[in-house]
C-alpha cells in the first residue's frame, strides 16, 4: 500500500497529496504493458553489456591517464595515483534508456591533463582499441565532445579536469551529471517519475517534438518537466503523473520560468553566468524557461522560438484530452503514443538539402546544417504573411531517384495567414539569406577546410504533392500523385439521402453543392437513431450514451487521403464526445480538395455556409457534449487557479519575472524594426515579379545552390499562394 509523501520538494507546496486509487494503480499498469510494447524498456543483456562497456571504457581511461602523466614527468607511483574516472549522465544515468539508447559519459581528468590531450592522444588511444568505431570529435561544440561506438553502443564523451580554475567548458560539461543527480534528489517517488518520464519521452518523440537543436526540448527539458510534476502531486502514480503533466502545462504561464528548486546562491565567489533576465537582456527574451536545478543555472529551453512553443502548447492540449479519454475508457495509451501525420498538416513546404562529398563529411556538415535550422524558422515567423513555421525534428536521406548518395534532407510546414481571397506575393529572399550567412560564419565553417569543399546546402519550396519526390515511399505511403474523378449518383453514396448528385472532377474551380432538403432529413434520422441507441443502452445499464459521436460518411472517396475525415465527421463532430446536428435553410458547399491532390487540408471544414458565411445565423447547431476538463465539485477550477497562482508565486520568490514581458518586446523591438525596413527594401523586388496569368497555389523560383565556400548571391524566392 502506498505512503503519504509530506516532504515539501520544489518552489512551492505541492496541488495535491492524494493517494492513488485502484483505477489509478489498474491504468499504470496498462502504461507499463504499453511502454514495453514501444521497446522502451532495456533487455537484462543489454544492461549488462553497458555495464561491461562502461567497464572497459574506464580501463581504457586510466591507462591513457597514466601514460600521459608519465610523459608530463609524473613519477610511477604518482601517475598511479592522479586519479581519472568516467560518469554517466542523461537519460542512463536517470534510469530511462531504453534498447539502442546512447550513453553520456562524462571524463574526469587530474589538472595536468588538458582538453588538448583528449582531443589528440585519447584520439588515438580510441582508434586503436578493439571494438571502437565511428570515432567522430567535435571540439567547437558549446559543449565539446567526442562521439564514438564502443561494441555498437553509441556514446556521447565528454571532459572536465580538476583544477583551481575551472573553465567555462569544463563547467558545462561537469553540470550534464550535477544536473542528473540533482533531478533525481528532487523527486519524491524515483519509480513513478521514471515510469512517467519513459512516457513523456516516447509521446513527444512521436509527436515531433523533442528536439533541443530544432528547437523543442530535449532530455533534461523534459526531465525537469516530468520532476515538476511530480512534486505538485508526490503520492500519485505514474498514469496520474502523466495526465497532471498535460493539465499543468497547458495552463503554465511560461512567462513564468519552471523551477524544481530555489536559485542557489553563489557562496564560492565562481562567479559564473546563470540564467537571471534582471542581469542578463537576453534572458528576457527567452520563451520557454525551464531551469536546471544545479548551479550555474541555466536555461535548457534557450532554442524555444514562436513556432515551436506553440506547437508544443497545442500537443499539451491534444494530451490532456486524450489522457481524459483514457482515464473514462473511450481510449488507451497508444492513442496518446499515436505518430503525428506532418506532411498531411500543410499544403506548402521548406525542404532544407545539405549535400556532401563523402558519408564521412556529411556527418560533419549535417550537424552544422542542423544546428542553424532554427534562425530559418525564427526569421520566417517575423514574415507578415507566415502564421506558422512547423519544422519536423527527423531528417531523412537520399532516394533512389537522388542524382547524390550523400545527403540529408529537413521540412518546414508552413501556414499562411488567411487574406480573404486575395493572392499573396511573398519574398523569402532575406531569410533564406540569414540562414545561409549564418551556416557560412559558423566557427566550424571558417575553421574546417574539410568543410569548404564538396558541400553545400539548397532550400526550396515544395507542395504536398510533390513530397514523395523527397521522401522514402515509406514515410509517406498515401501521398501519391493522383488525379480524383467524382460520379457518384445518390444511389451509391446512401439510400436515405435521394437528393443528393455528385458529378465532376475536383478541382480549383469545382465546388460539391448537397441539397439543404437532404441535410434536414439525414439531421432528423441521425437524431432519432441517436436517442433510440441512447434508450437502448440505458435499458441495458451501459453508461457510454453521453460518450457518442454520431459520424455519418456523406463521402467517402477512397483516393483521398484522410477519407476517414471526409463528410459530416470533419463539420463539428466532436472528437472528444461531442454530439452535433446541422441543419440549415441554405445550400453547404464542401470545399474542393487540393487541386492537384484530391485530399482535403486538416485545418479546414469540410462543409460551410454555401454563401461564404453571409447566412450562417440560418445554421441551427445542436451539441450535446461533456466539457473535457470538467471534474466534479469545481475540482478542475480550483486547481486550475492554484497553478496560476503557483507560476505568479513562483516568479514572486525569485523576482526574475517581473517585467519579463516588457523586456521581451524589448528585445524583440530591433528585430521588428529589421523586419519593417527589409519589407520596404524588397518592395521594388515585389512591385517588378507580377503574378503570372492562371497561377493558383503557391510557387517558388527555384533557388540556386548555396555554397559556403562563395559569397551567396541574391536568392529570389517569390512566393503567390491563393489564400485558402
Amino acid at each position: 500500500m502506498s505512503t503519504q509523501t509530506t516532504q515539501t520538494l520544489g518552489v512551492t507546496s505541492p496541488l495535491s497529496l492524494a493517494l492513488p486509487k485502484p483505477q489509478d494503480v489498474k491504468l499504470t499498469k496498462e502504461l507499463v504493458e504499453c511502454l514495453e510494447r514501444y521497446d522502451m524498456f532495456d533487455t537484462k543483456e543489454g544492461h549488462e553489456h553497458r555495464l561491461l562497456v562502461l567497464g572497459k571504457l574506464n580501463e581504457l581511461v586510466r591507462r591513457w591517464i597514466y601514460q600521459i602523466s608519465i610523459e608530463k614527468g609524473k613519477t610511477e607511483n604518482e601517475a598511479k595515483e592522479v586519479g581519472g574516472n568516467i560518469f554517466t549522465f542523461g537519460s542512463y544515468r536517470l534510469g530511462v534508456h531504453g534498447k539502442g539508447a546512447d550513453i553520456d559519459t562524462l571524463l574526469v581528468a587530474p589538472r595536468h591533463v588538458d582538453r588538448s590531450d583528449f582531443f589528440s592522444s585519447f584520439i588515438e588511444v580510441l582508434l586503436k582499441e578493439k571494438g571502437v568505431s565511428n570515432v567522430r570529435p567535435i571540439p567547437d561544440a558549446f559543449v565539446p565532445v567526442i562521439k564514438l561506438e564502443f561494441e555498437s553502443i553509441e556514446m556521447d564523451l565528454l571532459f572536465a579536469r580538476l583544477a583551481q580554475t575551472i573553465y567555462p567548458k569544463c563547467v558545462r560539461s561537469l553540470n550534464g551529471c550535477r544536473v542528473t543527480d540533482a533531478i533525481l534528489s528532487l523527486v519524491p517517488n524515483q519509480e513513478s517519475f521514471r515510469y512517467a518520464l519513459r512516457a513523456i519521452k516516447l509521446w513527444a518523440k512521436n509527436r515531433g517534438i523533442y528536439s533541443n537543436v530544432l528547437g523543442y526540448l530535449g532530455g533534461v527539458s523534459w526531465a525537469i518537466l516530468v520532476a515538476r510534476t511530480s512534486q505538485l502531486y508526490p503520492n500519485a502514480v505514474a498514469s496520474t503523473i502523466v495526465q497532471k503533466f498535460f493539465f499543468v502545462f497547458e495552463r503554465w504561464d511560461w512567462r513564468t520560468p519552471v523551477l524544481l528548486k530555489k536559485m542557489d546562491e553563489d557562496v564560492l565567489g565562481l562567479n559564473h553566468p546563470v540564467w537571471d533576465p534582471r542581469i542578463n537582456p537576453s534572458d528576457a527574451s527567452h520563451l520557454m524557461p525551464i531551469i536546471t536545478p544545479a548551479y550555474p543555472q541555466q536555461n535548457s529551453t534557450f532554442n524555444v522560438t514562436v513556432s515551436t512553443r506553440s506547437i508544443m502548447i497545442k500537443e499539451f492540449k491534444r494530451g490532456l484530452e486524450v489522457c481524459e479519454d483514457i482515464v473514462a475508457g473511450r481510449k488507451g495509451w497508444d492513442d496518446l503514443f499515436e505518430l503525428l501525420a506532418f506532411f498531411t498538416l500543410y499544403k506548402h513546404y521548406i525542404v532544407i538539402c545539405a549535400k556532401a562529398s563523402s558519408a564521412e563529411q556529411l556527418k560533419k556538415w549535417s550537424g552544422l546544417v542542423e544546428s542553424k535550422i532554427r534562425i530559418l524558422v525564427s526569421k520566417l515567423e517575423i514574415n507578415g504573411s507566415i502564421e506558422l513555421a512547423h519544422v519536423h525534428p527527423e531528417s531523412f536521406g537520399a532516394i533512389p531517384s537522388d542524382s547524390m548518395e550523400h545527403l540529408r534532407r529537413w521540412f518546414i510546414g508552413l501556414e499562411f495567414k488567411k487574406s480573404d481571397g486575395e493572392v499573396l506575393n511573398l519574398t523569402l529572399t532575406y531569410e533564406i539569406q540569414m540562414f545561409t550567412n549564418a551556416v557560412m560564419n559558423s566557427g566550424p565553417m571558417m575553421s574546417s577546410s574539410e568543410l569548404m569543399e564538396g558541400t553545400y546546402v539548397e532550400v526550396k519550396h515544395v507542395k504536398r504533392k510533390e513530397l514523395p519526390n523527397y521522401l522514402p515511399s515509406t514515410v509517406l505511403p498515401s501521398v501519391k500523385k493522383r488525379k480524383s474523378q467524382l460520379n457518384v449518383s445518390a444511389s451509391k453514396i446512401n439510400d436515405n439521402i435521394g437528393d443528393v448528385q455528385i458529378k465532376g472532377e475536383l478541382d480549383d474551380e469545382t465546388s460539391v453543392k448537397i441539397d439543404p432538403m437532404a441535410c434536414k432529413r439525414l439531421g432528423s434520422q441521425l437524431e432519432e437513431e441517436s436517442s433510440a441507441k441512447r434508450l437502448k443502452q440505458q435499458d441495458s445499464g451501459s453508461g457510454e450514451s453521453q460518450s457518442d459521436s454520431l459520424q455519418c460518411k456523406l463521402l467517402q472517396n477512397e483516393d483521398s487521403e484522410g477519407s476517414a475525415n471526409n463528410g459530416f465527421t470533419r463539420t463539428g463532430f466532436s472528437e472528444s464526445g461531442s454530439v452535433e446536428h446541422v441543419v440549415s435553410n441554405d445550400s453547404f458547399v464542401m470545399p474542393p480538395p487540393d487541386a492537384d491532390e484530391g485530399g482535403i487540408n486538416n485545418e479546414q471544414p469540410c462543409l460551410s455556409p454555401g454563401k461564404q458565411g453571409q447566412d450562417s445565423a440560418a445554421a441551427i447547431v445542436i451539441s450535446q457534449s461533456l466539457d473535457s476538463n470538467s471534474l466534479p465539485d469545481g475540482k478542475q477550477s480550483t486547481e486550475s487557479s492554484q497553478i496560476n497562482s503557483l507560476c505568479t508565486s513562483a516568479s514572486s520568490q525569485q523576482s526574475l519575472c517581473l517585467e519579463l514581458g516588457k523586456d521581451l518586446l524589448a528585445a524583440r523591438k530591433p528585430e521588428q524594426e529589421a523586419s519593417q525596413d527589409r519589407e520596404s527594401r524588397v518592395s521594388d523586388v515585389d512591385g517588378k515579379e507580377k503574378r503570372k496569368p492562371g497561377q493558383k497555389l503557391a510557387e517558388l523560383t527555384d533557388t540556386s545552390k548555396l555554397t559556403p565556400v562563395a559569397p551567396v548571391k541574391k536568392t529570389l524566392i517569390q512566393l503567390n499562394l491563393k489564400s485558402t
